[in-house]
């Protein structure tokens, strides 16, 4: 199965538009135990790429390019950089192929993931959207290797990404403004997370329409 880069296009748009629908969602939940600006943060982000992309013609490559250069310039705090890392390995992973395979489909959810723990000190289990993306990231390439399915794949990785946001209400913050709670941040889903989640689900989900 694959997909052209420029039909990609519709990946970029799904990423923008969750965010777009959850702005207020996400700074609820980051409201509870962190400054409740997240979802307003990166709905700024997302929505100042979307400006610059509805003036040109963008395949996927181009659409994740702008989208990071959004979020790593244009907006305040730490999310920025880190899914601005994200989108980045996403995007050197298919540089500017014509045709997406599903290899590169798989690839560009790995190098994402591999860029933000570059720039990251976070591990699983510290309440960060990094407890979403190792157990999905797992999950994709352990679902890939064994049956060779990339749809089988994608829906394997948007489980485990929804356990693994829903898996942050029991811990306690260790990294952030939430960590200065302690165990008062337990009982509590993180923003990041579910922003991650949110993500990507509209990644897969995307990805899965188009092959």
């Amino acid at each position: 199965m694959s997909f052209t880069n420029m039909d990609g296009h519709f990946i970029v748009d799904a990423l923008i538009q969750t965010i777009q629908n959850n702005k207020q969602y996400l700074s609820d939940i980051d409201g509870a135990i962190g400054d409740g600006d997240h979802g307003i943060n990166m709905n700024k982000g997302v929505s100042i790429a979307r400006n610059e992309l509805d003036t040109v013609d963008y395949d996927l490559s181009k659409g994740l390019e702008i989208l990071t250069m959004s979020l790593m310039d244009k907006i305040g705090g730490s999310m920025g950089p880190l899914y601005g890392s994200i989108f980045l390995g996403m995007q050197r992973a298919i540089h500017d192929k014509k045709t997406i395979e599903d290899d590169d489909i798989v690839a560009m959810l790995v190098q994402g993931y591999q860029n933000l723990q570059n720039i990251s000190t976070a591990k699983p289990g510290d309440k960060t959207l990094v407890d979403v993306m190792d157990p999905a990231i797992n999950a994709l390439q352990n679902d890939y290797n064994l049956n060779h399915d990339v749809k089988s794949a994608l829906i394997a990785c948007k489980s485990a990404a929804r356990k693994g946001m829903e898996s942050t209400k029991d811990l306690v913050a260790k990294i952030g403004r939430a960590s200065r709670l302690g165990e008062k941040s337990r009982g509590h889903q993180d923003a990041g997370a579910t922003s991650c989640y949110l993500l990507l689900e509209a990644f897969c989900d995307t990805a899965i329409k188009l092959s």
